[in-house]
């Protein structure tokens, strides 16, 4: 019989560690990441068995609706890392660095350690491969568990001219391929693709001694990532066509909210068994008070 959510919230999960996803290369366990942007969806992830609770700077729109992650803060992510540790206290938390928050060697150190000191988050991520492989081996020299995003990388988008697939021809393959290689070589523990083709994604990773996940990027990686408030139904702007719906929650709320809204427009909504009582001496007394009260 399967478990209700109340009992899978009474068993303590055990928080897996940088050397269980270091090894699941090896062991061939696909490890299950997940963006989160508040406490509550990182108590859902706990309680569903998430490897990984990531805090995507996708909070940027999820959460705080603006169009893309760009304007992202430090203070902003640190808030949500904060609630996310607070919701998954037994589960990995990765800390993704927003927008020009690791810019240089100081500065990326700077925000890592809030991430870690601050957050509490068990590890950090930036985006980028061969151009940011200072950066990402500073960081591990520093003693922060560090990992990076190739592939499409938000921060770089308009690079891009938008959000388009990468590593569609052999050259711009290969490009990923060093970047990986690169990534691997600065100590990093994971590296994620986003929008890459799913065979490009798995030649790669299959040179690679680290795990790789994948976002768009097919089932051979050793994981794979989704947004939480994407495969759940719950953000609807749009949908990418790597975001699987497991559910549909926004159709959920919104019928329940219009149930509500209908029964407080008719009148039957608080009823008997949503209202305080009060003893009928105390009533009657407070009704003989106010009708004096109105004589003087």
């Amino acid at each position: 019989m399967a478990k209700d959510p109340g009992t899978a919230a009474a068993t303590k999960p055990k928080k897996r560690t940088i050397t269980e996803i270091r090894q699941s290369k090896k062991t061939g366990e696909k490890m299950v990441y997940m963006s989160v942007p508040d406490y509550t969806s990182a108590q859902w992830a706990e309680m569903a068995g998430v490897d990984v609770a990531v805090v995507g700077d996708s909070l940027a729109m999820i959460a705080h609706g603006h169009p893309n992650t760009i304007p992202a803060t430090m203070d902003m992510m640190v808030m949500h890392a904060q609630a996310i540790r607070r919701g998954a206290p037994n589960t990995f938390v990765l800390g993704c660095m927003p927008y020009q928050s690791y810019n240089s060697v100081d500065r990326a150190l700077v925000n890592a350690t809030r991430f870690m000191q601050d957050a509490g988050s068990d590890a950090v991520k930036p985006q980028g491969g061969k151009s940011q492989a200072h950066i990402l081996k500073a960081l591990v020299d520093a003693g922060i568990p560090t990992a990076s995003h190739i592939g499409l990388t938000p921060h770089t988008v308009a690079m891009f001219g938008g959000f388009k697939i990468q590593g569609t021809t052999a050259e711009a393959a290969m490009k990923i391929l060093e970047d990986a290689f690169a990534i691997e070589d600065a100590g990093c523990f994971m590296l994620e693709f986003e929008a890459v083709p799913g065979r490009i994604a798995q030649l790669i990773s299959e040179q690679l001694d680290i795990p790789t996940i994948g976002i768009g990027a097919g089932v051979g990686t050793d994981g794979q990532i989704l947004l939480c408030h994407d495969l759940l139904g719950v953000f609807t702007d749009f949908k990418p066509k790597f975001t699987k719906r497991f559910a549909s929650l926004t159709d959920v709320a919104v019928t329940g909210i219009r149930d509500y809204v209908k029964q407080v427009k008719e009148g039957t909504f608080p009823d008997d068994d949503h209202t305080y009582t009060v003893q009928e001496a105390e009533f009657d007394k407070f009704a003989r008070l106010l009708e004096n009260r109105k004589q003087i």
